[in-house]
């Protein structure tokens, strides 16, 4: 299946590898490198993640890596990653590019 990133969902990678990467360049390649992985594996198992709960019944679902959360749409012809950011925060539906 077929997986997509929104333009959020990009620029939320970029703003995380700018931040660790003001202590650890190398550190922040490798850790969003891990993002994108993970965000890319969905596309073989779309339903590994966990439904979004603080949004129950939207048919959100997310992934959780090292603190960060990877909030997708699963759809029959592809996943949208929807966005990536840290998990201390709750999701806001308004964050999302629908």
């Amino acid at each position: 299946m077929k997986v997509v990133w929104t333009a959020t969902a990009v620029a939320r990678l970029e703003a995380i590898e700018e931040l660790i990467a003001e202590d650890d360049p190398a550190a922040a390649e490798r850790f969003v490198g891990k993002l994108l992985d993970l965000g890319e594996g969905l596309g073989d198992s779309p339903q590994r993640g966990r439904v979004v709960p603080e949004l129950p019944g939207s048919g959100l679902r997310e992934v959780i890596h090292r603190g960060y959360r990877i909030v997708y749409r699963a759809t029959a012809k592809r996943v949208e990653i929807l966005t990536v950011f840290e998990g201390h925060r709750l999701l806001r539906k308004d964050e999302l590019d629908d």
